[in-house]
């Protein structure tokens, strides 16, 4: 969802800066990224971990980043070109469409409502209830099992490199689509396909997929 469908990558690194900014620890966007697709629970113990804070603790820090990006996910989040093209070009290809995302379902939830994309999903499902965060495979595996599906006829588009990661760990094709800025800083070599766009999304790209899924 985030950084895929949703442009709310730039909203998530605000969020981060300004409330670890208020316990003292600095970042910057690239900063931001080295942590892309991790719970955010466990981005606040990265932080934590390499420059300590006083007072509140990690769960709490992430419970204030979760706020924090609600409301601007709420008030400024805009789609991602190509989404809808995507989205029809899936549905009329495949029998089920899932949504997994590392966000918590209360941020799902905010995105689904604002633009309407509920009705395009047969399994929503959040990382939240998960043992691990992406890069383990985990929140792919249990969306194929609520599918009802074998992890390898999936295909996953995803935008960062850990879950590209965690798509692979699973067994599953993967078409990356990198926010442009990141593409030259992070390799996205375990991507099957990478995209510049969703927009780039055609029958040529489908075929490439088609040999390596059951």
């Amino acid at each position: 969802m985030d950084g895929l469908l949703v442009d709310s990558e730039p909203l998530w690194r605000q969020a981060m800066i300004d409330v670890f900014a208020r316990h003292g620890v600095h970042l910057s966007d690239d900063l931001c990224r080295t942590t892309k697709g991790m719970f955010v629970v466990d981005v606040a113990c990265h932080w934590h971990e390499r420059s300590p804070w006083p007072g509140p603790g990690p769960a709490a820090v992430a419970q204030e980043i979760v706020e924090a990006v609600a409301d601007l996910l709420a008030r400024r989040s805009e789609l991602k070109p190509g989404v809808s093209h995507a989205l029809s070009f899936c549905r009329a290809r495949v029998p089920q469409l899932a949504l997994a995302s590392s966000s918590s379902s209360r941020l799902i939830d905010v995105v689904l409502a604002r633009f309407d994309l509920a009705r395009w999903f047969d399994v929503v499902h959040s990382a939240e209830s998960e043992p691990a965060g992406k890069p383990d495979p985990a929140v792919f595996l249990t969306t194929a099992a609520l599918l009802g599906v074998s992890p390898t006829a999936c295909v996953v588009l995803e935008d960062s490199p850990a879950g590209v990661a965690a798509a692979t760990a699973a067994g599953m094709g993967c078409i990356a689509v990198p926010e442009a800025d990141e593409h030259a800083l992070v390799s996205f070599a375990g991507a099957h396909v990478v995209l510049g766009s969703l927009e780039s999304l055609d029958q040529g790209v489908w075929r490439r997929l088609e040999s390596r899924v059951a």
